[in-house]
This record gives C-alpha cells, structure tokens and sequence, in this order.
C-alpha cells in the first residue's frame, strides 16, 4: 500500500498534504474545462452545486458575505467542501484574473476515487489539516453546555460490510474507558458499532460518536498526535481499523472513502458555523 501513503520518504511531493500532479491527473481524467473572464464567478454562497474545481490558470478568491477567506492560486483545488458533502456553498468563488479551470462533478469525483484512491486519501489529508486548526481556535473558545450533537458516517450496509472485512471482531469498551487521548499517537481508527463515545479537546466536550460514527482516523491518515480524547459514555462495541486495513479499504471500496470524506467535510462545518 505504499502507493498511498502521502507520509513516506519516497513520496514526490514536498507538501504532506497536496500533491499537484495527483490532482490534475484526476480531474484531467474525466474533467470539463471551465474558463471564467474576470469579475465572474464560478459559483455564489449558499448555491446549490456540486461541482468541485481545479484551477489551472489565474487567481480566484473565496469571499463570505464581504469577507475574502482566502485565494486560490493555480494547482489548487476549491469547492470540495460542497462537492463532498452535498450541500449549498459556504462562500462565493470570484475570478481575481482571468481564470481557466477543471471541474468534476459528485459523478465523476466518484469514478476520479476509483481511478485513483490516492485522490481521496489526499482530500482526506487537506480536510483534516483544516479540521486540526479550526478545532485548536474553537477549543479555546466555546463553552462546554453538554449539548455536542451526535455523528454519523457510515449507514448500517456499509457498516456490515466493514465488519465482515476487517480482519478481528469489534471489542467491547465499558462506560467511562478512556479509548485514546489528546496529545498520544494514533494507532486506530474506531467505528462505533453499539453505544456511544464524547470527543472532548482540553477537557471541553466537543461532539458524540454514535452506532455507524467514527473518531481517530485523523491521526490515522496524517500520522500526527491525536487531537482529542475519546471516552465511552456508555458501555460500547468498537470496530478498531489499523493503517494498512484503512489503506486498502481506500483503496477497494469507493464509498468508504466517500463516506469518511463526507464524514470530515460535515465535521469541519459544524465546527466553523457553530463557533464562529
């Protein structure tokens, strides 16, 4: 499985994160060429659309309300924050220069993952990297009221489907079991198959993991320190998922790694649009 792992010495890029050459291959695959003149828009906030872009050519930025979030350079891709998770855009993309661009739809973002898991692993990479950072400002900043919604990521098939391919059976984890913590290294990813789990970061309780929800697989695809702890608050059954079976579930089984996307991609916007 080394083919996909962004974290080894022989990967090509210097980015831990985001590799060109991946990307362009995908969306040049099955792309649509996309050209917009300057002062015109790809896309407008709250849109309903599910395209996601690469840039080729020129500058474009990403404005909410008034507020530019940022601008998008040329090799970069913007817009998969809708693409993934199947709701309205967050922001505008304006065109700063004259702009040429691919585009995949949900359609063909899914035959790109087939194609080339790798792309998946590396939009994974570039979520969670946002995701580390919008939960190092939020910690600091909302109040523990007990209130944390509940999350889920896979539906009960694909659930099944992940007991029946993962090599050992789910372990049992009794209440108050503390199953990782903030700071250590990551082993495992879990999927929850019975019970439930809170995610708290310096103590402050941050969402729960119910049947069919995941937590660690941050750790588990950047192989940095895990961001937060995880604690049963019930008695639980957890499906525990190592590096190499998590690779090659990547990289046979398209819906999983559209699954976990999704499963990011929604985490990252509750966490931005409820602790502004």
């Amino acid at each position: 499985m080394d083919e996909l792992d962004f974290t080894s010495s022989n990967r090509p890029s210097k980015s831990a994160i985001y590799d060109p050459a991946v990307a362009r291959a995908c969306f040049q695959s099955v792309g649509k060429v996309e050209v917009i003149a300057q002062g015109g828009q790809f896309f407008t906030e709250n849109q309903n659309s599910d395209r996601m872009y690469l840039l080729v050519e020129g500058e474009v930025g990403l404005i909410r309300g008034k507020k530019v979030l940022d601008v998008v350079k040329a090799g970069e891709i913007f817009g998969e924050m809708a693409a993934i998770s199947q709701l309205p855009r967050s922001a505008t993309a304006a065109a700063k220069t004259a702009c040429r661009a691919l585009s995949l739809d949900s359609r063909q973002f899914l035959g790109a993952i087939q194609k080339a898991p790798e792309f998946a692993l590396m939009l994974m990479n570039i979520l969670i990297n946002r995701l580390r950072l919008t939960a190092a400002i939020v910690s600091r900043n909302v109040a523990d009221d007990g209130k944390a919604p509940e999350s889920r990521v896979f539906d009960d098939k694909l659930l099944a489907e992940l007991v029946d391919r993962v090599p050992h059976p789910p372990a049992h984890n009794p209440l108050n079991k503390v199953i990782m913590k903030e700071g250590e290294g990551g082993v495992f990813m879990y999927v929850v198959i019975e019970g439930r789990v809170a995610i708290s970061i310096k103590g402050k309780l941050m969402g729960r993991i119910g049947p069919g929800g995941i937590f660690g697989e941050m750790a588990l695809v950047d192989q940095s320190p895990r961001a937060a702890t995880a604690t049963a608050e019930t008695d639980c059954d957890l499906l525990s998922i190592n590096r190499n079976d998590f690779l090659n579930l990547v990289k046979t089984n398209p819906a999983f790694a559209v699954a976990l996307l999704k499963g990011l991609a929604d985490r990252l916007r509750y966490m931005t649009s409820h602790h502004r």
